[in-house]
């Protein structure tokens, strides 16, 4: 048992090791990949930011729930900005390709920002949670103004 278990976290440290772009077998792949993960966190802070915007009732634990749901989501998808992900159906603008550094500084300023939410979120308190949502949309969108095709 302990030969099957030492095996599996073998293959799983193999498994993670290898680069991100190797786990597609094909850029449409990818391009789906991050789609799916985008729109699951999307969907997520979207329930937040309609509490905080007073859109919809405010639940603390839904709340809290779908900031931690989008906080990992959030992380997925730049695994799915590889080499040659830039055609086909995508908004994804090609000076992603062309200026690397800044599209993953904004990326990693958008997971600070949703980590904040989630703790804010965390804290049960409504009040803690509005300028969280308003600080995520603010680095949703100087990416998307930055990267994303209209």
């Amino acid at each position: 048992m302990k030969k099957i278990a030492s095996l599996v976290l073998a293959l799983a440290a193999i498994a993670t090791s290898v680069p991100a772009t190797a786990q597609f077998a094909k850029p449409e792949d990818a391009i789906k990949y991050r789609k799916s993960a985008l729109f699951v966190m999307q969907q997520n802070f979207g329930r937040v930011a309609a509490m905080a915007q007073g859109k919809a009732p405010f639940d603390a634990k839904i709340a809290a729930e779908s900031a931690a749901t989008a906080e990992f989501m959030i992380k997925l998808p730049w695994a799915g900005f590889g080499d040659g992900t830039d055609k086909g159906e995508t908004k994804a603008e090609a000076k992603i390709w062309t200026d690397k550094a800044k599209f993953n500084e904004y990326a990693q300023k958008a997971e600070q920002e949703m980590a904040k939410l989630s703790a804010a979120a965390k804290s049960g308190n409504l009040e803690n949670i509005k300028p969280a949502v308003v600080a995520v949309g603010g680095a949703c969108k100087t990416c998307h103004d930055a990267f994303r095709k209209s």
